[in-house]
């Protein structure tokens, strides 16, 4: 039996398409078309204009495209800028316990993009590093959120290293040292949730996947058990401080976590810790045409690991207010609408909304070792005195349990990409996404002026 580090690095580059079941192959394309979405919907935002002003185009051959305008950066800028843009609005899809897509997606089209590669070694790459979180995860008994750690970083650089060693055809050895060297790269804190950093967070774990397949395709080396090593990754990070550093057969190949797990595709552009709690208020506001005057009380319990990451009580602005339950209580009930439309300055400082969001009150219960509670609950109390309460939500809509209708997702990408792209080249995109393993070369992707 082979140590994590060499088990891990050879099925990622032994991974062939013919492998992956189809059901993997969905929600790849989910994973991707969604974060693809987010990206061009969050492009404009604040926190990307930031960082996209400090990359420069490049009139280099392999340049890969900032997404939507299409301008040409190299591979390394381009998986930072898209990976902000694509998490800056928190509005991209969720999985174990972090952001997959977020992290995978923007390294993957970028790097994928400079090689031609084909969009099914695309999804491949896609299937490969979520695998590899998925097998970390299982490892750790702890949530790393209560250590302070952000999981779509921590797990996440790993992955997109992983998910660029397969774009790149890397074998054993040096997939290993690409992993290797992303488990150095790993970084990103809680306490930055709520502000500009939260979204750097993600465009940095694409660059180290990016980065790191690349010292590895040139001979750069790392430690072959850096997983399992007393001093290595996992146990470094551990918020347990006993994970499963043994040997053992982590079947890959024949059990896919992917296959069972997918993704979680949001419906509301907050975190995803709201959520089932966002649908029982938007039911109950809805069942009874409650508005925010109706309302005494609400009532609403979460698992501890979930109050935690939601901590901002009173959020003054629409990045704090997508870290707060108070306000994604008081915007469905004040707007019937928990959207883009309610996450600005102006829709949080309203007067009816930091008047509902006084109203709320948060009960948590014990999550060891994960992030969420088995179902949330919300009730409310009536000025009359009536409480009425809502059944416990256990799978949010949107999730790989209950999700969307195909013409449920289509309408979420047409809404984020319309408006920059237009009907008719947001429509194109789409319907290229979702078939992407027909894709020759992911240049057949239709961004900007790199077409």
């Amino acid at each position: 039996m082979t140590g994590l580090t060499r088990q891990t690095a050879a099925f990622v580059a032994a991974l062939e398409p013919d492998a992956v079941p189809q059901r993997c192959y969905e929600a790849a394309r989910i994973g991707i078309a969604d974060c693809v979405a987010t990206m061009i919907a969050g492009a404009n935002e604040p926190p990307v204009a930031i960082v996209r002003d400090l990359m420069s185009a490049t009139a280099a051959t392999d340049a890969a495209p900032e997404i939507p305008s299409g301008r040409p950066l190299s591979a390394l800028d381009a998986a930072l800028v898209n990976g902000v843009a694509g998490h800056v609005l928190d509005y991209d899809d969720v999985a174990i316990d972090g952001h997959p897509s977020a992290a995978m997606a923007p390294a993957i089209l970028a790097e994928g993009w400079t090689i031609g590669a084909s969009g099914r070694d695309a999804l491949a790459a896609y299937v490969a590093g979520y695998e590899l979180w998925a097998v970390l995860r299982e490892r750790e008994p702890g949530a790393l959120h209560e250590r302070g750690f952000h999981p779509t970083c921590i797990w996440g650089s790993l992955s997109a290293a992983a998910a660029c060693a397969r774009l790149h055809r890397l074998d054993e050895e040096r997939t290993t040292h690409a992993i290797g060297i992303a488990a150095s790269l790993a970084a990103g804190l809680v306490a930055n949730f709520g502000t500009m950093t939260k979204s750097l967070h993600a465009g940095r774990t694409a660059q180290a996947g990016v980065l790191a397949a690349r010292l590895a395709r040139n001979g750069y080396t790392a430690s072959p058990d850096v997983l399992e090593h007393r001093t290595g990754f996992l146990l470094a990070h551990s918020p347990s401080g006993n994970p499963d550093l043994g040997e053992t057969d982590l079947k890959l190949g024949r059990e896919w976590r992917l296959e069972k797990t997918g993704v979680n595709v949001k419906r509301y552009p907050l975190c995803y810790c709201a959520h089932r709690a966002i649908d029982a208020m938007l039911d109950l506001a809805d069942a009874h045409d409650l508005g925010a005057d109706d309302v005494d009380k609400i009532h609403v319990t979460l698992g501890e690991t979930q109050r935690l990451i939601l901590r901002n009580h009173a959020p003054a602005n629409g990045l704090e207010a997508k870290f707060s339950i108070e306000f994604a209580m008081a915007s469905a009930l004040v707007a019937r609408q928990v959207g883009l439309a309610q996450l600005t300055d102006g829709f949080v400082q309203r007067p009816e909304v930091v008047g509902t969001m006084r109203k709320v009150e948060c009960a948590t219960v014990p999550t060891p070792g994960e992030a969420f509670a088995e179902s949330d609950t919300v009730s409310v109390r009536l000025g009359t005195g009536e409480e009425l309460a809502h059944p416990p939500v256990k799978n949010a809509k949107g999730s790989w349990e209950n999700p969307m209708s195909a013409n449920e997702f289509r309408a979420k990408f047409m809404d984020c990409a319309e408006g920059s792209l237009g009907s008719n080249r947001a429509t194109s995109l789409f319907e290229t996404l979702m078939a992407l393993e027909r894709a020759p070369t992911l240049r057949d992707l239709p961004f900007g002026r790199l077409q």
